[in-house]
């Protein structure tokens, strides 16, 4: 008999965590999902009054201090027109941990799981940690998500699908009409619809919709958090947001995994929501000069590049041993199939990093690319 479960001996260890492995200390970081700004002060100084009061000594409840559900509510209502009771909202640790209790609750052993390829690489593991069998849905060419293609794949065994808008890593934006396809395949087919919205307030080009905005039924669950839109992926603050049955089944996953998302972060989140929103403006605003930086470069050393619409990353198409050798030079990039193996011959660049760096950076694809 095996000491180790099964389930988890079919999970891996992150492809983008062997390449920063890889690196030497020296290296151009072109591979880290974060972003380089600061916290807003607003947020940081909530959290230390929240410290000095005493208020984020102890736990909190399961789903988390009213305030900062009321909050995230109070923005569905304002900038999506969504209408989503404080009480059917569980703040988490993360997004990450929000689609974790989201795939618990819904995905029986032995169900299938639609997930984008090429796409975030802990969709795949986490269904594998419910004991479900994740199944691979090609992008179209310019990196969305095609309806036709999950709709296709729907078997008797799906359970539930996933869509990730803005995405990673593609950067790629679906349409409304494509969300509202997303929905009605939820609503018609039965199935869960998870919606990894973590990047929804960084888009460049079009607008950020979510298939909940089209649902007919609760088959749509709702992920975000403050982790991109305010710079705070340390604090591990997200939310889960769907309707009052599944909240609680998902709750019983999360009080036990977690019990309540750390109680000063709550505050920190709560006060990032409710204050003043110009840091996510000019944040915003310097990724799409970024990306046209990137997208210029990439252009003019022959490189062909979806241009990305949201988020801060692009995947170029690239010659074979080419994210090796920018790591031989110093640059981290991740090969395109740690995404999934649709991922081949591409490479997720990263812009969440200084201009200067990009440009320093783009010099040495310029040198690798001609190289090969």
């Amino acid at each position: 008999m095996s000491q180790y479960a099964a389930r988890v001996e079919e999970m891996d260890i992150s492809g983008i965590r062997e390449v920063f492995e890889a690196a030497g200390e020296d290296a151009i970081n072109l591979g880290l999902g974060q972003p380089d700004f600061p916290t807003p002060e607003h947020a940081r100084e909530a959290a230390m009054s929240a410290i000095q009061d005493g208020m984020g000594d102890s736990y909190t409840s399961n789903k988390g201090i009213p305030e900062l559900r009321e909050a995230i509510s109070d923005r569905y209502a304002t900038d999506n027109g969504q209408d989503i009771p404080a009480e059917n909202i569980i703040a988490t640790a993360g997004a990450s941990e929000a689609i974790h209790v989201a795939i618990e609750a819904h995905v029986q052993p032995g169900d299938e799981v639609l997930c984008p390829d090429p796409g975030f690489l802990a969709y795949e593991q986490l269904v594998l940690l419910a004991g479900g069998e994740p199944k691979r849905v090609e992008l179209r060419d310019d990196l969305t998500l095609d309806p036709a293609a999950v709709e296709n794949a729907i078997t008797d065994n799906t359970s539930l699908f996933i869509v990730n808008s803005p995405a990673n890593p593609t950067g790629a934006v679906q349409s409304k009409r494509d969300m509202a396809e997303f929905a009605r395949i939820a609503d018609e087919h039965e199935v869960i619809c998870l919606s990894d919205e973590v990047y929804e307030k960084i888009v460049f080009d079009g607008e950020h919709h979510s298939p909940a905005e089209f649902a007919n039924s609760d088959r749509v669950i709702q992920a975000s958090a403050c982790s991109k839109t305010y710079s705070m992926t340390g604090w591990r603050l997200g939310w889960v947001a769907a309707s009052a049955e599944r909240i609680e089944r998902m709750l019983r996953v999360h009080q036990y995994v977690q019990a309540c998302a750390s109680a000063p972060s709550q505050y920190a989140a709560e006060a990032a929501l409710t204050g003043p929103q110009e840091p996510v403006r000019e944040m915003v605003s310097a990724f799409e000069e970024r990306r046209n930086v990137l997208l210029d470069g990439l252009a003019d050393i022959g490189l062909d590049t979806p241009v990305p619409k949201g988020a801060f990353y692009a995947m170029p198409h690239v010659p074979d041993g080419w994210t090796q050798k920018m790591l031989d030079n110093d640059v981290i990039v991740v090969p395109g199939e740690a995404f999934g193996p649709s991922g081949k011959g591409q490479a997720r660049i990263s812009y969440a990093t200084s201009t200067a760096e990009l440009k320093e950076a783009l010099e040495v694809m310029r040198t690798v690319t001609n190289s090969l």
